[in-house]
């Protein structure tokens, strides 16, 4: 159940406030911007365009059906910005319309024709020659006809309970007259099982093309076959999109597992919130399935060919059309860990950072099945958010707990969508001989810790992997994180402790170094402002820059404003959501925001505060928003080695700023975005040097190998707070 949190001052108005669903929805037309950027290639812009429907769904399955929950409710509260639940969704409607007419457009008018010109073709099969309809038929007959079912409609026959997101077909019918003359129209549904591919490969192309024909559209094609004796009329796509979230009670829940998975099977059933059908049907059949699923004429939203993008996604792998992807990039080995080299032995003298996904993720896999087989390793412990299905980490701990070692996996059954491989995963470690927890009652466990406690020959020693993304290898090569490798007990033995208080029944106690949610983490990022605004306030040097996926906390958003009024310099990288409005007169004059949006997806957080320059830079998991900050356990870090602490400030954050190629500068309405204008003609983006250097990186040598990749590439002089003005 959604609920808006109230604004913490009297101080701000209603206007000085971004709605949370009107911000994430610029940020998913920023997604789509991409697919229309020319300077992508071709496959890529597809891909931006499959990403921004899939965002639209998960948009929908819970944002949306939140918000319809509300209404039902009569909980019109409103929240920072006075907009309660009905007018939200109303702005939603509207946005998400134009939205949704953007991507079509986009699909028809552009990127479906320079597919053509590329190869790649899309056809009716009506419009075929008579031997590839042969073909399509005799396909259909032996592919798919045996795997549906249809279903009728009428008295005898109940309209059916369908899966959410499946592809469904509902066919127009008429029958003929019986004996008494009586005939009429009638309806029947056909749900495709999601066995069958969406897209049908036409065989025997000529080289280097590619012929396809929509799933749904060859099955309207036979669907007389499937609804014999009776005369078919139209046969229309469309999909429902369910409310998707899961409602538990930790503290009701006997066995949390099986009461989650039982909350999974009722996910596909859950109330309908969205219909999307072909812009081809009937009025009539459209208000026909709007009363069935008991939504109304904003509920509805038609489409063109194909109903759902994603499905396009295969099309994006083709793997004879490299021109028309991203290069392909190779990540690094940090430099540290490059060789033949004792990973424990490099960690004990230096802190390694590590940046994905341009440095390779395998080097935390490498770590632990060391530590798997190393003798002198006692216990390793791990929190699991999300994580592949075939994940190499986690063999690696079976393997260690085989090894004897006592292995602890704190595992998050309630991570939205990865539920079910979390719980496959839970069940295998446990038959493995793995300590498997859930972390605390009412809280998602969302930091990222690895930790590792070895007999070394001076004594017991704790090593620590903390960082920004999940324990996950196929998405540490498309996410943008950072981690943090260290043996410094000031922060290993909070870890420890951390542990101990998640896993057993200790109460957290708050460390010196750890930012710790719920628990101390938005106190002490209040305090780092607060600290900020009184610098300015007495005339020094006061700059702030923070990166993340989304800032929507109302008491962070109003410190900043103040800490704005005071005259600190403030600069943030938000990708996502962002309820602060920059540039207000009296409010925000000092705060900039942008945004990137290219060919990784940055997830990484980082924040900076310059402390009369005793600088202070923070890494972690969690986002400033109500949920990071109240309702999970996350951790937020201090990089404390002079060398990585220089790199990040000098080299990486600035790096970012710069970027005037993927980056939009958020307006002072908070629903606009600008893009930059060039700098002395030169083009930066930001992750294209970030491979660069990953490239220099794999080719250190002895005598450059201490310095990181980004110091060997030049750029101009990084930022200096004291002549920082927006």
């Amino acid at each position: 159940m959604l609920y808006f949190v109230p604004v913490p001052t009297d101080i701000y108005q209603p206007e000085h406030f971004t709605n949370r669903e009107l911000s994430w929805l610029q940020f998913n037309a920023r997604v789509l911007e991409e697919a229309g950027d020319t300077r992508n290639p071709l496959l890529e812009r597809v891909k931006f365009l499959c990403i921004t429907s899939s965002n639209l769904d998960e948009f929908f399955e819970i944002r949306v059906a939140g918000i319809k929950q509300l209404i039902e409710s009569n909980s019109n509260d409103p929240g920072p910005d006075e907009l309660g639940a009905q007018e939200t969704f109303n702005r939603i409607h509207r946005r998400v319309r134009a939205m949704v007419a953007a991507l079509d457009t986009l699909w028809l008018d552009t990127l479906k024709p320079e597919l053509e010109r590329n190869g790649i073709f899309f056809h009716d099969p009506e419009t075929l020659p008579a031997e590839r309809q042969r073909w399509l038929e005799e396909y259909f007959i032996k592919e798919c006809h045996p795997v549906l079912t249809p279903l009728a409609i009428d008295p005898s026959h109940p309209f059916p309970q369908l899966l959410n997101k499946s592809l469904n077909i509902i066919v127009l019918l008429e029958k003929a007259g019986d004996a008494d003359g009586d005939g009429g129209m009638r309806y029947g549904v056909v749900q495709v099982p999601r066995v069958l591919s969406r897209l049908v490969p036409l065989p025997d192309n000529p080289d280097g093309e590619y012929h396809f024909v929509y799933l749904n559209k060859l099955i309207g094609a036979h669907a007389g076959k499937l609804f014999p004796g009776l005369k078919v009329h139209g046969a229309y796509a469309f999909r429902i999109t369910r409310n998707s979230d899961l409602y538990i009670d930790d503290e009701e829940a006997l066995n949390l597992l099986r009461t989650i998975e039982e909350e999974l099977r009722k996910r596909n059933r859950g109330n309908a919130v969205r219909l999307e059908i072909s812009d081809q049907c009937p009025e009539s059949v459209r208000q026909f399935l709007l009363e069935k699923f008991k939504l109304g004429k904003d509920d509805l939203y038609p489409v063109c060919e194909p109903v759902n993008f994603l499905r396009l996604m295969p099309v994006t792998e083709i793997n004879t059309k490299p021109a028309l992807r991203f290069k392909a990039f190779s990540p690094a080995i940090a430099a540290p860990l490059q060789g033949d080299v004792d990973v424990f032995e490099v960690l004990r003298r230096q802190d390694v950072l590590l940046h994905h996904p341009y440095h390779n993720f395998s080097s935390i896999v490498e770590l632990v099945e060391t530590a798997a087989v190393d003798p002198a390793v006692l216990a390793i412990k791990m929190t699991l958010y999300r994580t592949s299905g075939d994940s190499p980490l986690i063999k690696a701990l079976m393997h260690a707990a085989h090894h004897g070692k006592q292995v602890t996996v704190l595992v998050e059954l309630k991570a939205r969508f990865d539920e079910a491989n979390n719980i496959a995963w839970a069940r295998r470690m446990e038959d493995a001989g793995i300590h498997v927890v859930y972390g605390l009652v009412g809280l998602k466990t969302h930091c990222k810790l690895l930790f590792i406690v070895r007999r070394d020959a001076d004594g017991i020693r704790h090593y620590a992997h903390l960082g920004t993304g999940n324990y996950h290898p196929r998405t540490a090569r498309l996410y943008t994180d950072l981690g943090l490798l260290t043996t410094r007990p000031e922060i290993t033995n909070e870890v420890a402790a951390l542990f101990n208080a998640l896993t057993g029944m200790s109460e957290y106690t708050s460390g010196q170094k750890l930012l710790v949610a719920p628990f101390d983490m938005e106190d002490r990022f209040l305090e780092k402002i607060r600290r900020e605004t009184a610098h300015a306030a007495a005339g020094r040097p006061a700059f702030i820059f923070a990166k993340m996926n989304a800032l929507v906390d109302p008491e962070i958003i109003t410190t900043l404003y103040d800490a704005s009024r005071a005259g600190v310099h403030i600069r943030l990288l938000v990708r996502g959501i962002c309820c602060l409005k920059p540039g207000l007169p009296a409010v925000s004059e000092n705060i900039e925001v942008r945004s990137i949006v290219d060919q990784f997806l940055e997830h990484s957080r980082v924040f900076h505060f310059h402390n009369n320059a005793d600088d202070e830079l923070y890494l972690g998991s969690a986002d400033w928003m109500p949920r990071n900050l109240h309702r999970r356990v996350e951790v937020a870090f201090p990089v404390e080695c002079p060398k990585i602490k220089h790199h990040l400030i000098q080299h990486i954050i600035p790096v970012y700023w710069r970027d005037n190629t993927k980056a939009r500068y958020l307006q002072s309405d908070g629903l606009s975005d600008a893009r930059p204008a060039d700098v002395d003609g030169e083009k930066i983006r930001a992750q294209a040097v970030f491979m660069q250097a990953a490239e220099k990186e794999k080719n250190l040598t002895p005598v450059n190998m201490q310095k990181t990749a980004v110091e060997l590439i030049p750029l101009e002089a990084p930022v200096d707070p004291e002549r920082f003005s927006v």
